[in-house]
């Protein structure tokens, strides 16, 4: 399919260029997106959660065999800890079908856990009561190569931010469109960038978080009430901000997005050049055991941090890098979004509409390279918007001025809205559209009245429950929401051959790891030596 070439919308109006000519181009552009194009659209979701105990601690348990083999089952892994369980769906074509089977995959996983114990899913993306750093359980893959690779790579992680702040989990949505460029992703990713404070606010969740994991950590949050829970008054989402996926180490980076072979280079050299606090860690400990894969700022690809990243599927046992280099983008992963503790899989279909219309508004407006001063402003903006979110009249960065958040945030809705109404009447949403919830206009609908009524935005109403239902208590809070999870669950089984299905997933997953395992017949260290040599991440 060729390349969507059509010329590109200035999104941040100014000079003789007024809103009525930008939306007027919107609607233009959107038109020009053919019906097949819309229906070639894919989302898929990967959706992290822990498991806990029934009093709200951390399952320290190892993953259950009855959920297959981490390293090799499709739809069911491990992130981080090994008490720390990744559900993925496939891409699918239609926001329901997606939902359905994350829904499936949750089915599965609560029957297995109620069939083995009582433990459940964690529904907040701020952790469960944490036990002391050296407790957490790092996640184990077998004793395949990689396997053993995957568990070193958690370890160097551990060592180098530590083990709380690898706890925390989310929701990533990958997502693409037919005939999209690489040079078009990375456009879209610079738009997104810039625009990510919106998804933040509409969409951040974890305000609160249990005491135990900043113990012994410096931080600026406030005790609410005396049971062991902090938070800030306005924040959106501590999970984005200081104490959560943020690297001090990681901010001399400054990866620009400007272009593929641009931002390879940038990863290419934190992959490669030593970084002396990791050097000083060093690859083995005197005892002959893995502190990590590699001594430089990244040990692999997706060590490093950021909102939104540009994704290829690999091929067994190839570099992403080396991919993405290769066969140029293929998708985008989106990667700063809480879990609702609202909404049994941690978001709904209303969400994913507005993620669809807000990635297609960041790919069909005008993309200006960006800067270092720019990605500065653009972290700055990131923390505002983390810890401060919800404050009235907050101001962000916007080229060389200010702008508040809730115009900047009305503008880019305001923009939003002929491509929903494009997405509706190329995907079928019929007669009514205005007014039916499950829509495309519905969801940027909901957008604009959450952000004109911040007390309704997911955060706040995470804060007013804590509050009036759970005597101020974080963990209570999530323990309950988690419990009535775990009961919804519960109460439906999967139908029988759905049920046969996993089981057979479980099974090939398991033998597939012990295949892999069979045929190893090199050292760990060659292995490791292989897999971080620099030439397998060029092309």
């Amino acid at each position: 399919m060729l390349p969507f070439v059509a010329p590109p919308v200035v999104a941040d109006v100014g000079g003789s260029r007024t809103i009525g000519d930008v939306m007027t181009s919107l609607q233009d552009r959107a038109r020009a997106l053919s019906v097949n194009r819309l229906r070639g659209m894919r989302r898929g979701i990967e959706k992290e959660s822990l498991r806990a105990q029934p009093g709200g601690a951390l399952a320290l348990t190892p993953h259950p065999a009855a959920l297959g083999s981490a390293l090799t089952h499709p739809s069911i892994t491990t992130d981080f800890s090994e008490s720390q369980l990744e559900l993925i769906t496939g891409a699918h074509g239609d926001v329901d079908a997606c939902l359905n089977e994350l829904r499936d995959i949750h089915r599965f996983v609560y029957h297995t856990l109620r069939a083995a114990g009582d433990e459940m899913l964690w529904v907040s993306s701020m952790p469960c009561g944490l036990p002391t750093d050296e407790t957490i359980p790092i996640a184990r893959y077998g004793n395949s190569n990689v396997g053993r690779a995957k568990s070193v790579y958690r370890t160097g992680l551990s060592f180098r931010y530590g083990k709380r702040m690898q706890t925390i989990s989310g929701i990533h949505y990958n997502w693409s469109l037919p005939g999209v460029t690489s040079d078009e992703y990375f456009a879209l990713i610079r738009n997104f960038r810039r625009q990510a404070f919106l998804l933040m606010t509409l969409f951040g969740a974890s305000p609160a978080v249990c005491s135990t994991f900043v113990e012994g950590r410096e931080h600026t949050l406030q005790a609410l009430g005396s049971g062991g829970s902090l938070y800030l008054p306005h924040a959106t989402t501590l999970r984005m901000g200081r104490l959560g996926y943020q690297s001090d180490a990681q901010t001399a980076l400054a990866v620009s997005y400007n272009s593929l072979e641009g931002y390879a280079a940038s990863l290419h050299g934190a992959m490669t050049r030593p970084y002396p606090p990791y050097e000083a860690i060093g690859v083995r400990n005197p005892g002959g055991e893995y502190n990590q894969l590699a001594t430089t700022l990244l040990q692999i690809e997706n060590e490093f941090y950021g909102t939104i990243r540009p994704k290829r599927v690999i091929r067994r046992g190839e570099r992403p890098l080396h991919a993405l280099r290769e066969r140029g983008v293929e998708y985008v992963e989106v990667r700063l979004m809480d879990l609702d503790p609202f909404e049994p899989v941690g978001i709904n279909a209303q969400t994913m509409r507005f993620l669809d219309v807000f990635l297609l508004h960041c790919l069909l407006t005008d993309s200006a390279p960006d800067t270092p001063s720019e990605i500065a402003a653009l972290g700055r903006n990131q923390q505002r918007t983390a810890a401060m979110g919800r404050a009235p009249g907050l101001r962000l960065e916007r080229g060389a001025g200010e702008i508040a958040l809730a115009d900047w945030g009305a503008d880019i809705l305001e923009q939003c809205a002929p491509i929903a109404a494009r997405l509706d009447a190329a995907l079928g949403s019929g007669a009514g559209a205005d007014s039916r919830p499950d829509t495309y206009v519905a969801a940027v609908a909901a957008a604009r009245d959450a952000l004109a009524h911040p007390d309704r935005l997911p955060s706040a109403r995470v804060l007013t429950t804590i509050r009036g239902e759970h005597d101020n208590s974080f963990v209570r809070f999530v323990r309950a929401q988690s419990q009535q999870t775990q009961q919804q669950f519960l109460a439906s089984a999967l139908e029988p051959a759905q049920q046969a299905a996993f089981e057979a997933q479980t099974a090939a997953s398991i033998a597939a790891q012990r295949d892999i395992e069979a045929a190893e017949s090199v050292p760990f260290e060659a292995y490791r030596q292989h897999y971080i040599d620099a030439t397998r991440l060029v092309v």
